[in-house]
Parts: structure tokens; sequence; C-alpha cells
């Protein structure tokens, strides 16, 4: 069930205010690279270190012009500083990078470059604007698109150190140096995986009395997790429950499960994965002065893949950009797919809402697909409702046309993608230049027993072939387990 709703108001209503009235308390957040890993840090992400003013951006499709973007283009002669980094850049991809203040909104279809864009971006504040390196956060969402983005912002500037990091590792380190002021933990606290989480519920579940293996601590962490990501608490669930007259014994397995989880978490100075987030959005609540440091310091805040930001992402976000009010998101509604765990893709929707006078910038040139696979794509996607539209195009030209198959079934459909690969293979077409996508898991058997009896020759990409997991290898005839 979901927790209380958070009220959208522009950061000046609510921010700016505060910070005036509370600038100058709290520590200074420390600046260089790395974070201090905890004890059972495997998910935990390792950072690196380091609103505003609706008017859209030019697209080279007649979506208008931005003025602070044109004005910066106006700026830039030959030989000035920065000017290498726009080269090869189209009309709207240069107006992102050019953009330097107040809230910037890229919409980025999809293969239109936007970590280009990013990286550029950073780059040209740093060589052309002269802010300071570690005055700049870029946030994302995995250890490896941060990794990737930071290589790449390395070979653009000639002055390292933005920080480029996950939300993850970068509450992990404002904890490190600041969570004693919340009380109850110390600076050296553990951060548990979900493994070690669901073997704290498993101890919390049976102490209460209840057996672990009618309710699953997997499922207990799952729904523990989806409430904390809505900012819930256990009293509030409860009278939320209440209210409806929903409280059965399920769901006061689930309440005290989560209360006792907790209390054997603030015993251990342990947090998992969503307290990371939580407690640096309860240590700048709490603490006004601790957190302007951190709004003061960071002078432009950037997030990639914002349609996947849920509830505390967005906070945290209002926080650290609400002293400078340079917040520049890049994301597209069309691909908000995470949903299912807390994602929120209103926070998208509703930025020129949220950062009054936003620029917008619209990303629209495709560099991957045909025209014909772009309008396709844009057919269905248009049912959408909520969704900010796009022409995505391409100089690649129409391309061949779509072909759609019907099937009965899996195996069918393993048996007519198996015969389309021999025929292209008649064809001069080589095995190694054929991929097959499947959306999920359970397709993943048909198209092997397909393609084995049809001798095609493949390999798993990032996963592992059905008929090589142990618990097939153990009863499949010819294999070494047999």
């Amino acid at each position: 069930m979901p927790g209380p709703m958070h009220s959208r108001t522009s950061p000046q209503q609510d921010m700016f205010g505060r910070f005036a009235a509370s600038a100058g308390q709290g520590p200074d957040p420390e600046g260089g690279p790395g974070g201090e890993p905890g004890r059972s840090e495997r998910g935990a992400e390792q950072g690196a270190p380091g609103g505003g003013l609706p008017s859209e951006a030019p697209s080279g499709q007649g979506h208008g012009r931005a003025p602070s973007a044109a004005a910066g283009a106006a700026r830039v002669a030959a030989g000035a500083p920065g000017e290498r980094l726009l080269e090869g850049l189209n009309p709207p991809q240069r107006a992102a990078v050019l953009h330097e203040t107040g809230p910037l909104l890229i919409l980025a279809g999809a293969g239109s470059g936007k970590t280009r864009v990013i990286t550029r971006r950073i780059a040209y504040l740093i060589e052309a604007r002269g802010v300071p390196a570690d005055s700049i956060l870029a946030i994302t969402f995995t250890n490896k698109a941060a990794g990737e983005m930071r290589q790449r912002v390395a070979s653009l500037a000639a002055s390292p150190g933005a920080w480029v990091s996950t939300f993850h590792a970068l509450c992990a380190r404002i904890l490190r140096r600041d969570i004693e002021l919340l009380g109850g933990y110390t600076r050296d606290f553990s951060i548990y995986d979900t493994s070690d989480r669901n073997q704290v519920i498993k101890q919390a579940v049976q102490a209460e009395g209840f057996d672990a293996t009618q309710y699953k601590p997997a499922q207990i962490g799952a729904w523990i997790s989806d409430r904390k990501n809505r900012r819930s608490t256990p009293a509030q669930e409860l009278a939320a429950l209440e209210s409806e007259g929903l409280v059965g014994l399920e769901q006061e397995v689930l309440l005290r499960a989560w209360r006792a989880y907790e209390t054997a978490m603030r015993a251990a100075n342990a947090l998992d994965f969503d307290d990371l987030l939580l407690k640096v959005l309860e240590l700048f609540d709490a603490h006004p002065g601790a957190r302007d440091l951190y709004a003061r310091r960071f002078q432009q805040v950037m997030v990639d893949e914002y349609q996947d930001t849920n509830r505390v992402q967005y906070l945290l976000m209002r926080h650290l950009a609400g002293f400078h009010g340079n917040l520049g998101v890049c994301g597209d509604p069309d691909q908000s797919i995470y949903g299912w765990r807390g994602a929120d893709v209103r926070n998208i929707l509703d930025f020129e809402q949220d950062f009054p006078g936003a620029v917008v910038v619209r990303l629209e040139q495709n560099y991957r697909s045909s025209q014909t696979i772009l309008d396709a794509a844009q057919a269905l996607i248009r049912h959408n409702l909520q969704r900010k539209e796009k022409a995505l195009w391409s100089e690649r030209g129409a391309g061949e046309k779509l072909v759609l198959l019907e099937c009965a079934d899996e195996e069918d459909e393993g048996r007519e993608i198996a015969a389309r690969i021999r025929e292209l293979a008649r064809g001069g077409v080589g095995f190694d230049k054929v991929a097959v996508f499947y959306r999920v898991n359970f397709m993943q058997r048909a198209i092997e027993r397909a393609l084995r009896l049809s001798q095609i020759p493949y390999q798993i990409v990032a996963g592992t072939e059905f008929y090589q997991r142990r618990e097939v290898r153990t009863w499949w005839p010819g294999s070494s387990s047999w």
C-alpha cells in the first residue's frame, strides 16, 4: 500500500528560503575521489567525486529555441575555450552542452547520443565556463554506466575530479561523513546487500514466532523495500491498513517482521541499500546546515535516466540542486520500465512544473536505426497516455521492411527463428552476424532447443546457456553428470 503522496512545489518556495536562513551550519563535505567500503558492500556502488527558469531548445525539427543555449552559441567563437567539445554535435546536442544556468530537461530518444551530450557538457562546464570539476555532480544508475561515464569525462576534461557516481555510492559517501548527526549509528556502519538483508529478515520472522518457510524472507524483503521507496514507515503502513480494514494475519506478519528487522539492523550498526538513500534524506531534512554545504558545493547537478528515479531520489535531487538551481536531467518517458520497483515517471513528466522556467532540449536524431524501425516504434509508443511527444528521425534511410511472425507457442517460435537463420545462412550471412533477442527468460529454452536441433552454433550473451545450468546438467542425456 502506498505511503503518503508528496507535494510538488518549486525549489524557490521550499528550498531557497531555508538555505538562506541555515547557511553555515554543519561540517564541510570532503572532496577527492573514492569512498569507504563497509562490510558486505558487494552490491553497493563505489562512487568517485568530483532550479530555475518552460521554453524549448532547437531540435532540428522545429521545436523552437532555448534562450540560454542560443546566447551561449553566439559566444562560442573560433578558437574559444571548449570549442573542440562542440565538434560533431548536431544542433540540439550543442544546445544542451552550451546550457549553463537554470534547470535543463534533455528528452533523449533511443540512440540519440545522450551519454555523449552529458559527458561533453561536464567537460565544457569545466573547460569553457570555469566551473571547478569537484563542483559538478553527475548521477547515473549502475556501476558500469558510472565507470564508463567517468572514463569518458576524464578523456575529455583536462581537470579531473567531477563527482560521477550512482545514487547509492553518493549517499554512502555522505553518510560515512555525517551519519552520526542522526544518532544511533557510527561512521563505520556496515552495508548489507540483498542476501544479508534476507538473512536478517529470516531471523526476525523466526524471532517473532512465525515460519520462515511459509513467510519467505525474500518476499518480505521486497515488500519492505517497496514501502521504503515510497518513504513509508511501519506506523504509517499500519495506520493506512487499519483505515481500510485490511489488517489480517499476513499484514501482521509483514509489519512485525519489518519492525524486528529495523531493530536488528540498528543494533548491528548496518544499513541496507534503501537505507543509504533514506538516511541521507533524513539527514538533509533534520540538519539543513549539513544539507546546505553539499548543495552549495555542487554548482551543477546532472541526473541520467531520470525517468527511472523514484520518490526518494527525486527529493534528494531537489535538496542537492536547491541552492544553485542548476539541475540538468536526461531521460525519456517512453523508456520508463521500472515502475514495478518504485520508479515514478511523473518525475520527468512534471519536470517543467516542478522547476519553473526549465529549458527543454529534444534529442530526436537517432544514430542506430533505420527510419522504418523508428516509425514502427513511434506508432506503438504513441498509444501511451503519459509521455512527451518526440519525432525521432534518422539519416540512415528507410531500411528494410519489418517482418512480423505470429506463432502458436514458444516452441513454434523457436522453430521459426531457426528456419529464418538457416535461410539467412544459405544467402551468405554468417551465423555471427545474427542476433536473437528474447523478452523473458522462459523463451531461452525453446530457442536454444530449436537452434541445437538445427545444428546452428550460438552463444548466450550475459547469461548461462540453458543446457549448461547445473540443474539441467544433472539429468540431461550426454552430459558429464548423467
